[in-house]
């Protein structure tokens, strides 16, 4: 993943060449991966793409630097003390709307998550990497691979697609899932509904 090529409105936030952070996400990363391997999670929750509040700063999927580094005690997920690290250096620490939803509504049920998204870049608007765009089609299935081999760590954990994007991927892949409403733009409370009510129930 470090070294694919991201197009003029998307940025590869694990690139071997670029900023000195790039390197600490891809520790995120490993290290979110390691200790889910390590626990073995519950679930694997699939989102759309890295929000640039979220996944683009820290590097681990559906986390912001505030959930990151301050952890999700009720799982015992994520913390400072775990190893994990702000990967930033413009003086802020991040919090981002989808991430603090989808770890209240994982924590309330005790849901122990690893996740992933369909495009795993950063896309943005033109000329605006503080922005979120949809990734294209190309894109997504430029992330297939990619969803295929985090798949291929977690063989019997259930698949949760958070949104249309990620329901897409996962039935192009052939994976049996769950397809939840991603919890932005309104969504909260029917996402939240979904979670406890039918993420078991595989469609």
């Amino acid at each position: 993943m470090a070294d694919l090529s991201a197009p003029a409105d998307a940025v590869n936030p694990y690139a071997l060449v670029g900023p000195s952070g790039n390197g600490l996400r891809r520790g995120n990363l490993r290290l979110a991966l390691t200790l889910a391997l390590a626990r073995g999670p519950d679930l694997l929750l699939v989102g759309e793409a890295p929000g640039y509040n979220g996944a683009r700063r820290t590097g681990v999927p559906f986390t912001s630097e505030r959930l990151l580094l301050s952890g999700v005690a009720p799982l015992g997920q994520y913390g400072a003390a775990q190893g994990f690290v702000l990967a930033t250096d413009d003086g802020r620490i991040s919090a981002e709307s989808t991430a603090t939803i989808v770890y209240r509504e994982l924590a309330a049920l005790g849901l122990f998550a690893v996740g992933w998204n369909a495009y795993p870049l950063h896309p943005h608007r033109p000329g605006n990497d503080q922005s979120n765009r949809p990734p294209r089609a190309a894109e997504v299935a430029l992330g297939l691979p990619l969803l295929a081999r985090v798949i291929a760590l977690f063989p019997t954990v259930p698949a949760v697609a958070m949104g249309n994007t990620a329901d897409r991927a996962l039935t192009a892949l052939g994976v049996p899932h769950t397809k939840l409403r991603h919890p932005a733009q309104g969504g909260a409370t029917i996402f939240a509904q979904g979670l406890r009510q039918g993420w078991g129930n595989v469609v």
